[in-house]
Formats: structure tokens, sequence, C-alpha cells
């Protein structure tokens, strides 16, 4: 009697790793599509971008597919530009400072593809974003909001996390002068207050103007 209690204690353990073995053939988690555009601590995710006089720049911005198992389609997701989430975005963090707000970059600005394909056993790709920051006011604040769109022919599903099926690019355009200074020898004052302390910043910003130019404020 002992003995087949124990013979019937190992067919269960042999069944149940068999079973535990199995089951990683099948998928864990959902196929979910996903932008690749982690947030910063300003609510966006910055991105930087070759200021070229009159030339395209293109960057390339990841698309993901999650799961615990290779992606077996090939996909083709529609991407958009998403100005309601910039909207939110700059209420929930400024209110009513609207001279705080991020600005949606003007569309004379970017070219985007429609939909971008992810192939059958890939699960990731890249989407060609073209630039063309010629005259660009970079005193904004220009952020380029992207959403994936519904599939509807179902093949894939969206992230349901709200900051994984939107990306909100802060664009950052950069020259060889561009960066960041050192400010300890600048003195700012205001006019008519210049016998007051002046105002000192360990470390200054500069933004891009054209190739060869950069101003701060």
């Amino acid at each position: 009697m002992k003995k087949s209690s124990i013979q019937l204690f190992f067919l269960m353990v042999l069944c149940a790793c068999y079973a535990c073995n199995d089951e990683w053939k099948e998928e864990q988690f959902e196929h979910y599509v996903s932008f690749k555009a982690p947030l910063e601590n300003e609510g966006v995710a910055n991105i930087y971008v070759r200021y070229k006089e009159g030339q395209k720049t293109t960057f390339l911005q990841p698309l993901e597919v999650s799961g615990s198992t290779t992606n077996n389609t090939d996909l083709s997701v529609g991407v958009a530009v998403d100005s309601d989430t910039l909207g939110i975005l700059n209420y929930e963090r400024f209110q009513t400072r609207e001279d705080f707000y991020y600005k949606q970059l003007n569309n004379t600005y970017f070219s985007i593809p429609e939909t971008v394909n992810i192939k059958s056993g890939e699960n990731t790709a890249l989407m060609a974003i073209d630039f063309s920051l010629k005259g660009i006011d970079m005193a904004e604040k220009w952020v380029l909001p992207l959403t994936i769109l519904e599939d509807p022919a179902a093949k894939y599903k969206i992230n349901p996390r709200k900051y994984y099926k939107k990306a909100l690019l802060r664009i950052n355009p950069f020259n060889n002068y561009s960066g960041t200074y050192s400010g300890t020898a600048l003195k700012v004052v205001m006019d008519g207050h210049e016998s007051e302390t002046p105002i000192v910043k360990s470390q200054i910003r500069s933004y891009v103007v054209d190739e060869n130019t950069v101003f701060f404020y």
C-alpha cells in the first residue's frame, strides 16, 4: 500500500511538471501594440532632432508588441496626431497658466505615415517621422502628440494604458552649438532695478535659431 502511494505521488508530480512546461508554449500576456516613448518629469518624452536648413531630418519612433511569445501576424498599425491628450495634459499640469502650455507642433514642420507595419516574427517596428524645422520659434514648447488608432479588422489590440497608446514627443532641435552652458558669469537684472542683486543661474540652456545660431532666455 505504501509503495502504491509513493508511485501515485511521483505520477502526480510528473503530470504537474509537464503541465507547467507546456503552458509556456501558449501566450501568457496579450499582444498589445504600444509606443515606446516613456514620459519624463515634464510629462512628455523629449526627443532630439538635428536642425538642418531646408532639409528633412528623420526621427525613428519605436512601436512594440508586448507578450511572452513572438508576434505571429503581419500588422498594419494606424497612427495619427492626437490633439485632445495634449489639451488634457496642459490643463492637468498648468491649470489656467496658459503661458506655460505646450504647443502642438504645426503640421508644416513634420510628416508622419498613416500606418506602421510590424512583420510576423518581429515584436518591434520603427515609425519614420520627417521633420522640416526651418523657421521654427523655439521660444515655444513644441510637442507632437501621437496616438495609435483602433484596427477596423481587429488584427491588433492597443495597449489600454494611457501613456502606452499615446506618445507626447517634445521636440528639441539641436545644432553644433546648442546645449547647456555655465551661467555663473552671467548676471541678469530687470530694467530700472540695476542697483538690486542680480539673478545668477548655474546653468543656461541654449535653443536653436538656425544651423549656426542659438539663443537663450
